[in-house]
C-alpha cells in the first residue's frame, strides 16, 4: 500500500512538471513571464511580463485596487496626458489601454477615490467610477501657483494617513549661482530660492485651489530636487531621495578633477521629517569622506564643512548623478520576506559622467527595519539599458521612471524612453 501510494505520488509530480514546462512555466497565479523577463535581469526565482509596451515617455505609475493602471506621460499623447490600462483576460497584459486629461507631468497616486496628477504647475485630482477605467474627466484643482520652471519642475505627490499630501518642489538651479551653470561664479547668499523652491510643500488632500505659498505649507527644505518621494506607512515617515548638484569639475577645475566630477557627490536618501533642512545648494554630501561639506560656491574647498555640519544627514548614500527617480516601501505578501518594509527605488540613469560611461538604468533594493535601512543596498532589477556600454542617456533602450505595487504584491515599473511597463513577480 505504502509503495502504492509512493508510485502514485512520483506520477503526479512527473505530470505537474511536464505541465509547468508545456505551459511555458506559468506560476500558480496563472502568470506567464516574458521572454527573457522582456530584456531585464532580476534575482533567481523571480519573473516579469509586460504589460503594455510604446505608450510613450512614462513616468510615475499607480495600480488601483481593482488591478487598473494608470501611468503619467511627459508629453501628451493621444491628447491625453495619463494613460490608463485594464486586463480583461487574467494573463497581467494589458488589452484595454485609454488615454485622457489635458496635464501631462510625473506625479500620480489614488486617495479616497480620486486619481491625483502632480502636472509641473498644478496638482489636480480625477474621480474614480467604479467599473470605468477612465474616471471623471471634470477634474478639481488641489494645489496650485507652482511656477513654470526650465529644470526640475516636475511635481511628485504621496500621501500621509492623516490626510495630508506632500509635493515636491525643486529648486530651478544646480547651486544658486546667477547667472545659473556659469564657471566659477559664487551662490547668492542666502539663496533667495529657499522661499519658494527647493524643497518639499504640505497641503491638504482634499482641499480645493490651495496657493502653494498662501495654503502650501514647507515642511522641509534644503532639497535641490526629489523626484523619488514616498510616505512609509509602516514608519509613519515621509522619505525622498535627492538629484545631486552637478558638473563641480566643469565649473571649478582649480578644485576639482575630472573624476572627481564625475564621483561626486552621492544621491542621497532621507528621512523627512517636519522642518529637516538638507543643505541645499551651501552643502553636498562627499560619501568618500562621508560627511556633508561647503559647496565651492559657499567658500568650501572640498574638505570644510562650515554652515554644513549642522544640516540633517542622509540615512544612506548612492553612486553620484544616477537619478533616483521613484521610491516605493514595499508592504506586499508576493516577494520573500526579506524585502518586507524594504525600499525599491528606480534610478533612471545618469547624463553626466562623460567622457566616461553612464551609470544607473536600474531599480535597487534597500532593506529596512523600523525607520532606517537595515542592511546594504542591492541591484534588484537591471539591464534597462541594454549594455553596459552607455555613453549617453540617448543609447539607452530603456530607462526606469516609475515603481507601483499591485494588489497582489507584483511589482511594476515604467519605462520612460518608449513606455513600457513591467510586472514583476516571484514564481515560487
Amino acid at each position: 500500500m505504502k509503495t502504492t501510494n509512493s508510485v502514485s505520488i512520483l506520477v503526479l509530480i512527473s505530470l505537474n512538471f511536464i505541465l509547468f514546462i508545456l505551459t511555458g512555466c506559468s506560476t500558480k497565479t496563472g502568470l506567464r513571464p516574458a521572454e527573457n523577463n522582456g530584456g531585464i535581469v532580476l534575482p533567481d526565482g523571480f519573473a516579469a511580463l509586460i504589460v503594455a509596451d510604446s505608450l510613450g515617455d512614462g513616468r510615475h505609475i499607480v495600480v488601483n485596487s481593482n488591478g487598473d493602471i494608470y501611468v503619467t506621460l511627459r508629453n501628451l499623447k493621444d491628447g491625453g496626458g495619463v494613460v490608463g490600462l485594464r486586463d480583461t483576460s487574467g494573463d497581467g497584459k494589458a488589452d484595454i489601454i485609454k488615454f485622457f486629461g489635458p496635464f501631462s507631468g510625473t506625479g500620480i497616486d489614488i486617495h479616497n477615490g480620486y486619481l491625483y496628477v502632480g502636472a509641473d504647475t498644478i496638482v489636480i485630482r480625477y474621480k474614480l467610477i467604479d467599473g470605468e477605467l477612465v474616471p471623471n474627466l471634470n477634474y478639481e484643482v488641489i494645489a496650485k501657483g507652482f511656477v513654470p520652471q526650465n529644470q526640475h519642475e516636475t511635481k511628485p505627490i504621496t500621501f500621509d494617513t492623516i490626510g495630508n499630501m506632500y509635493v515636491t518642489i525643486g529648486a530651478p538651479s544646480n547651486a544658486c549661482q546667477e547667472p545659473d551653470r556659469t564657471p566659477g561664479t559664487l551662490g547668492v547668499d542666502p539663496c533667495p530660492l529657499l522661499a519658494q523652491y527647493g524643497g518639499i510643500w504640505r497641503f491638504k488632500a482634499d482641499s480645493l485651489n490651495q496657493d502653494q505659498m498662501a495654503q502650501g505649507y514647507r515642511y522641509a527644505t534644503g532639497i535641490r530636487n526629489a523626484v523619488a518621494l514616498d510616505w512609509n506607512k509602516s514608519a509613519n515617515s515621509l522619505y525622498a531621495l535627492q538629484h545631486g548638484r552637478d558638473q563641480l569639475s566643469q565649473f571649478w577645475p582649480e578644485l576639482y578633477s575630472e573624476n572627481e566630477g564625475i564621483n561626486l557627490p552621492a544621491e542621497e536618501f532621507f528621512q523627512v521629517k517636519e522642518g529637516s533642512d538638507f543643505g541645499w545648494p551651501y552643502c553636498y554630501f562627499d560619501p568618500f569622506q562621508n560627511k556633508k561639506v561647503l559647496s565651492p560656491e559657499y567658500g568650501g574647498n572640498k574638505t570644510d564643512q562650515g554652515r554644513c555640519a549642522d544640516k540633517d544627514q542622509p540615512i544612506m548614500s548612492f553612486p553620484a548623478h544616477i537619478a533616483p527617480n521613484d521610491l516605493i516601501f514595499y508592504s506586499g505578501n508576493n516577494f520573500p520576506e526579506k524585502y518586507q518594509h524594504g525600499a525599491f527605488i528606480a534610478f533612471h540613469g545618469s547624463w553626466n559622467r562623460a567622457p566616461q560611461q553612464q551609470k544607473g538604468y536600474l531599480v535597487a533594493f534597500v532593506p529596512f527595519k523600523g525607520e532606517l535601512p537595515s542592511g546594504k543596498w542591492e541591484i534588484f532589477a537591471d539591464n534597462f539599458a541594454g549594455s553596459d556600454s552607455i555613453m549617453s542617456p540617448r543609447d539607452s533602450k530603456h530607462r526606469p521612471c516609475g515603481l507601483a505595487q499591485g494588489q497582489d504584491g507584483s511589482l511594476y515599473i515604467v519605462d520612460s524612453v518608449k513606455g513600457k511597463v513591467w510586472r514583476i513577480f516571484y514564481k515560487q
